[in-house]
């Protein structure tokens, strides 16, 4: 018998604490690509409140958005809020808006202190976030959640981060934008690859639900070549050889493991390899600047 977490920690849980990694390092990445003097450390702090309060808003959004749908009763991931009828639908939209209500707030005065320029940009990606499971075409739902990390997770991240600093943007951040948005990639494959038999089920057709448990490794894959290449490519070549040599168990779990909870663990290794590489990036950019 599974034991429901405490009333706090179901939304801890819910939060999915695990993938924060895609929201932290692409903000840590793009703010390292200056000289540590010149870094601008409040619209830094600023930028990752807007990254985690995004992210932590869309996991609540897809909590909300597939449990009303019945999407997630035939899933093995971890704790719904929805799902497990412990806290009403609507509770869970609220909060939800709340957290993006959050990413609002630090995006104006972030904008306030750099460019106007930055709010379409912050609204588009809310509008991503909610409609990723939600509204009555969800993106996610027809292969495209891919499209939207890559880009909000990738390149708005890091290129935004890096531009808030100066007012302009160095050339290799278009590379490690390429970079953190294929590990954040490589950590939504992780998930759907362990959910293809319950999105099949429930007509989520995802990338690795159309190509099936087997073919969707592949997708894995790519995304580690993504985030190597782009670290390679920003010039950083030893930092991607050690990147990729941290990835090879997730690559072995991506083939190996069966399906379902075989492979949870394959969203830890991401989870961590995608950290390490942010800290390797981190260290090695502020000490040869």
């Amino acid at each position: 018998m599974i034991v429901a977490p405490g009333p706090v920690q179901r939304w801890v849980a819910a939060a999915r604490p695990r993938t924060l990694p895609a929201s932290v390092v692409p903000v840590a990445v793009g703010a390292s690509l200056v000289r540590p003097a010149t870094l601008d450390w409040v619209s830094t702090a600023l930028c990752a409140v807007v990254a985690i309060s995004l992210q932590v808003g869309t996991n609540y959004a897809n909590d909300y958005a597939d449990g009303v749908r019945g999407t997630d009763e035939v899933r093995v991931g971890p704790f719904r809020l929805t799902a497990s009828r412990l806290v009403p639908a609507a509770r869970v939209r609220s909060v939800a808006w709340l957290w993006f209500a959050v990413a609002c707030g630090a995006g104006l005065a972030l904008a306030a202190r750099t460019s106007w320029w930055l709010v379409p940009i912050g609204a588009t990606a809310v509008l991503a976030g909610w409609f990723y499971t939600g509204g009555p075409r969800p993106y996610g739902y027809y292969g495209y959640g891919e499209l939207f990390v890559l880009v909000y997770f990738g390149f708005v991240a890091v290129v935004g981060t890096a531009y808030v600093q100066h007012a302009s943007v160095p050339g290799s951040a278009w590379w490690f934008g390429l970079a953190a948005g294929s590990m954040a990639c490589a950590l939504l494959e992780a998930n759907n690859l362990r959910d293809v038999q319950g999105d099949r089920v429930a007509g989520k057709r995802t990338l690795a639900a159309r190509l099936g448990r087997q073919r969707a490794a592949w997708l894995y894959l790519v995304w580690v070549v993504g985030a190597v290449a782009g670290m390679a490519l920003g010039g950083e070549s030893w930092v991607a050889v050690a990147v990729l040599v941290a990835y090879v168990p997730a690559l072995r779990l991506a083939y190996s493991a069966r399906a379902g909870r075989d492979l949870i663990p394959l969203l830890i290794a991401s989870a961590r390899v995608q950290l390490f590489a942010g800290a390797l990036l981190v260290i090695v950019f502020f000490a040869t600047r």
